[in-house]
């Protein structure tokens, strides 16, 4: 199964395709068009993180560089202020983001991944060196986290938890981790939005609030992308994912997809990501 570490390769294969409908682009675009899908700035910023997982990215002469980005100064923040934020914060109904102290530093774990340091920029700010990825607490009177916003691929705003709840959370998504059963109601959940991104008008409606604010910044990138693809042929539910989301293959007349998703309590697509190929 392709991920991020096979990015080169589907941006040939992007190219190979359209190429086969006389449809020009680019390899540099190609490349720009891949990390767009993995959700990343730009090329240099996902060859970074191939890299950094052992794979080869050797940027092309001619790919577009991103301005160097400014420098980030990390500062000492006192062991008391640390241990007010750990925790534990909600990014979706089957995901939590659990924050911990660590020596100096803090440490930030998602459902489902591994834990990642986190160091100071401000007392409220912080950033990861591993990940392209920064939080931001927001504080109360008393000096308490209530919640924190993770800036990654937009802003995720997320409400502080009890340790209680998140355990609920956490059962609740490994109960069906161990199922591997598609919750009601995403295949047709998905087939509306790959149908809606595909025509250039997504219902906003049907998607939580960030995953909306997501979709309108990289439209410009999705839509042609799925138009290209043409119309849904199938769909195959392949299992449930780390953090819960059902996990399908779209065979489209022109092509496949790989997709993540998932709905809150409501019916609304609270998370979705989508990849090249089956």
């Amino acid at each position: 199964m392709r991920d991020f570490r096979d990015a080169k390769t589907m941006a040939q294969t992007l190219r190979d395709a359209l190429g086969a409908k006389s449809i020009p682009l680019t390899h540099s675009d190609s490349l720009e068009l891949i990390a767009k899908l993995f959700g990343q700035r730009d090329w240099n910023t996902l060859a970074a993180r191939i890299q950094a997982a052992g794979g080869s990215a050797d940027v092309p002469a001619s790919a577009p560089r991103s301005p160097p980005a400014a420098v980030r100064q990390e500062i000492a923040v006192a062991a008391a202020v640390l241990d007010r934020y750990a925790g534990f914060y909600q990014l979706s109904e089957q995901a939590v983001l659990s924050v911990m102290r660590e020596d100096h530093h803090l440490a930030v774990q998602l459902t489902g991944q591994r834990a990642v340091p986190f160091f100071a920029e401000s007392q409220t700010e912080f950033l990861a060196r591993e990940v392209d990825a920064q939080i931001s607490f927001v504080i109360a009177a008393d000096g308490q986290a209530t919640s924190l916003i993770l800036h990654q691929n937009g802003d995720k705003p997320m409400p502080r938890i009890s340790a209680a709840i998140a355990k609920q959370i956490a059962n609740r998504t490994a109960e069906r981790v161990k199922n591997q059963s598609p919750a009601p109601g995403t295949e047709a959940a998905l087939r509306r939005l790959i149908e809606g991104v595909a025509s250039g008008q997504p219902d906003y409606a049907d998607m939580a609030p960030a995953l909306a604010a997501a979709t309108r910044e990289q439209l410009p990138h999705l839509q042609p992308f799925l138009a290209d693809l043409g119309a849904i042929e199938s769909t195959r539910f392949l299992g449930v994912g780390a953090q819960g989301e059902d996990v399908y293959s779209v065979r489209h007349a022109d092509g496949a997809s790989h997709w993540r998703i998932a709905l809150d309590a409501n019916g609304i697509i609270s998370t979705a990501w989508v990849s090249a190929g089956p």
